[in-house]
């Protein structure tokens, strides 16, 4: 048997974190088994769907490189095959149609409201002649559920898991106007697209009593369901937007890489002993439902953030370039020019080892790409602005100037004489020094910034400091 899973978003909405996490378990499962990973678009929900939506969820699973097996299937095109299906049911009569008024629906909810139950269909028409039929009324089709018994599911993440048929209604399969609902094309897609295991959020589990029934009445075996439990705040809340549940696209702009998000997503409810930092191809190796807990699991941003550290640490120095280059352009309002690129290149491995996102690397990078004079930042300007530490630059700087050798041991052994010469702690000129060529008291060593920026612009920096605004 080929394992064929499947992520089915509905376009209502942007791809959260949730559903990102989703995909790629579908997607781990998949490539584990061998198997294929398809992607449905659920949007029979016409009036909520958007095409911006659908575009990123596109957008969303491309930049998380989880590539899907086929054409996309969008679950709208299916429609007069699930008609057909629906039209099937009718004529085995395991379904029928319908032709309560939507006032009579309303004083159904309206009386389950007052007793304290939940709202179901009380099954009028299920035995009742449509020759009955009040008109001027379209029916909708519904299926015969059993009314007796319990189905049961054996689910991979939940165990066996079951629910007493008479707590289940008969759902609506086609509406008034023709359209079918979710539950009628979930099952006729998922038979259709022969996917073999369903796995998704555990706010399913209640769909899955009734998909199971629909596919047994269609003669078809149902997929193999694992219901993961839904992620939760570090506060054990449900997730929401002040957890820092955002589009998936946010954190993509906050300079998340992608590599980092699939680890990250991957320890959000499975485990693989003491395991934190698992790269792509080890999760593909180790990847089971066995390991997906039945708690929920909580999301912390700082804990991605560290995450995401860790791979800007271990990440070539050309591609965190590449990364940071439309930040950096962005804010000097042009393009990087060779020499400012070069620069940033020599001076990434240092730039990384401090920054947990891109925009952060992009921020602490600035200054090696920043036009002269520089404009110090408020800490930095009050060090330059005392007259003795400028003089003490100038003097640096016909020292500096002074030099055969720009390598970073001989700049160091240059600024530690002369902080001695002068009577000096190293601070006592290395701080100066370093806000006159960041604009700021904190950055990488100053002797690699020294090496970096080379002899002209070092010393011209450190001119424009002396000079003062």
């Amino acid at each position: 048997m080929t394992v064929v899973t499947r992520f089915a978003p509905s376009p209502t909405g942007f791809l959260h974190i949730g559903g990102a996490r989703t995909a790629l378990f579908n997607w781990l499962y998949a490539r584990h088994q061998g198997g294929q990973f398809r992607l449905r678009i659920e949007d029979t929900d016409r009036a909520r769907s958007t095409p911006e939506a659908v575009a990123a969820i596109i957008d969303g699973l491309t930049w998380l490189e989880l590539q899907w097996d086929g054409e996309v299937v969008h679950q709208f095109d299916r429609a007069p095959r699930h008609n057909e299906l629906a039209q099937k049911l009718l004529d085995a009569e395991k379904a029928y149609r319908c032709y309560c008024t939507p006032e009579e629906l309303a004083e159904m909810r309206e009386k389950a409201r007052a007793e304290g139950r939940p709202a179901r269909y009380d099954g009028r028409w299920r035995e009742r002649d449509p020759s009955a039929a009040p008109p001027g009324i379209e029916p909708a089709v519904r299926f015969k559920a059993p009314q007796e018994g319990a189905t049961v599911i054996e689910d991979l993440v939940q165990g066996s898991v079951r629910t007493a048929n008479e707590q289940l209604d008969d759902m609506v399969l086609l509406r008034a106007d023709g359209t079918p609902t979710y539950m009628l094309s979930v099952v006729v897609d998922d038979h259709d697209m022969g996917v073999t295991h369903a796995i998704r959020g555990d706010d399913h589990l209640t769909n899955a009593f009734r998909q199971t029934q629909l596919f047994r009445a269609l003669g078809w075996q149902p997929p193999r369901y694992a219901h993961i439990p839904l992620l939760h705040g570090p506060d054990g809340a449900k997730l929401s937007k002040r957890h820092g549940a955002l589009a998936l696209s946010a954190y993509r702009e906050m300079g998340i890489l992608a590599e980092a998000m699939r680890n990250y997503l991957l320890r959000l409810g499975w485990s693989h002993g003491d395991d934190e930092i698992i790269s792509t191809e080890q999760a593909i190796a180790w990847f089971d439902l066995e390991g997906v807990g039945r708690s929920p699991a909580r999301f912390d941003m700082e804990k991605l953030l560290s995450v995401n550290a860790h791979y800007l640490r271990h990440s070539p120095d050309a591609r965190l370039v590449e990364l940071a280059a439309p930040e950096l352009a962005a804010r000097l309002g042009r393009a990087l020019d060779a020499e400012q690129t070069e620069r940033l290149e020599r001076g990434m491995a240092g730039l990384k080892e401090r920054a947990k996102t891109v925009l952060e690397l992009a921020e602490n990078a600035y200054f090696y790409v920043a036009d002269r004079p520089l404009t110090p930042d408020s800490k930095g300007a009050k060090l330059l602005s005392d007259r003795e530490a400028r003089a003490n630059l100038a003097e640096l700087a016909n020292a500096l100037e002074r030099l055969d050798d720009w390598s970073e041991s001989a700049l160091e052994d240059a600024v530690r004489a002369f902080a001695e010469a002068k009577g000096l702690k190293l601070g006592g000129i290395a701080q100066p020094l370093r806000a006159a060529l960041t604009g700021s008291t904190t950055s990488p060593g100053i002797f690699e910034i020294l090496l970096i920026l080379g002899r002209d612009e070092a010393l011209a920096r450190i001119g424009d400091a002396v000079r003062g605004p």
